[in-house]
């Protein structure tokens, strides 16, 4: 036979295609943990070597930025079942509180601007047509969007260092009592007029989103007393790292 004909019976293999990609990595960083992710540990669910790990990525800290961008992309959106907006929002609040809480160091990757706003934007489009179809303007409805993740994102802070300080053996009431005992009677009188209620400075996550909610609503001219009643039925999602990965 030819050998020039062989050759094209027989094409030479120019090379074997990448066993893994850096999407793969990156469901394989957000799966083992951004607390626990290390080169070693997503290789070894990838089934590759270290050194290959490193042909696709550069280190940790890029592995912690494709895990969390995974993991935020992965956030579910609540959905539409044609329920007013006020608690399709406090559920999607929800959401993004139990994702953050679930792994504290997403909340690090999204403030130092890690996690674009184009890995947001699956979850950004669907909370924009929820508000416009009632009722919202584009702006109103990315501006009502904001202010219910800030809120958000202000209450898991707030839980993770909740959590933090049970972990360690703190106990933040004993705290706050014996900074008030440590000074003269007459120092922060606002402060000792809280008392035991310590529970005051550490508000369920629904409280501070209906606060929010409320203000938006009279904003808009809309009755804000039906809100309230949502605080008796609503109610978070399971805080679990799983909820990431639908």
């Amino acid at each position: 036979m030819d050998p020039q004909v062989a050759g094209l019976a027989n094409p030479r293999k120019v090379g074997r295609r990448p066993r893994i990609d850096r999407a793969m990595i990156a469901r394989a960083a957000s799966e083992i943990g951004l607390d626990r992710v290390t080169m070693k540990a997503v290789a070894d669910l990838l089934g590759v070597s270290v050194a290959g790990l490193y042909h696709h990525v550069e280190g940790r800290d890029e592995l912690m930025r494709l895990g969390g961008e995974y993991s935020a992309a992965q956030i579910p959106v609540p959905v539409d079942q044609g329920q007013h907006w006020t608690a399709w929002l406090l559920e999607w609040a929800h959401f993004v509180h139990g994702a953050f809480v679930a792994q504290p160091p997403l909340l690090g990757q999204f403030l130092t601007g890690s996690i674009g706003i184009e890995r947001m934007a699956t979850q950004m489009e669907a909370v924009l047509s929820v508000l416009t179809r009632q009722g919202f303007s584009a702006v109103d409805a990315i501006q009502a969007y904001g202010l219910v993740n800030d809120c958000a994102l202000g209450a898991a802070v707030s839980e993770i260092r909740q959590i933090e300080a049970r972990r360690t053996g703190r106990q933040l009431s004993a705290e706050y009592h014996q900074i008030l005992a440590d000074q003269a009677s007459d120092a922060f009188p606002n402060l000792r007029k809280i008392g035991d209620d310590t529970k005051l400075m550490t508000r369920d996550v629904s409280e501070r989103i209906l606060t929010v909610l409320i203000g938006i609503a009279v904003r808009r001219g809309e009755p804000w007393e039906p809100i309230l009643d949502l605080a008796d039925t609503s109610s978070e999602p399971e805080r679990s790292i799983d909820m990431l990965h639908p």
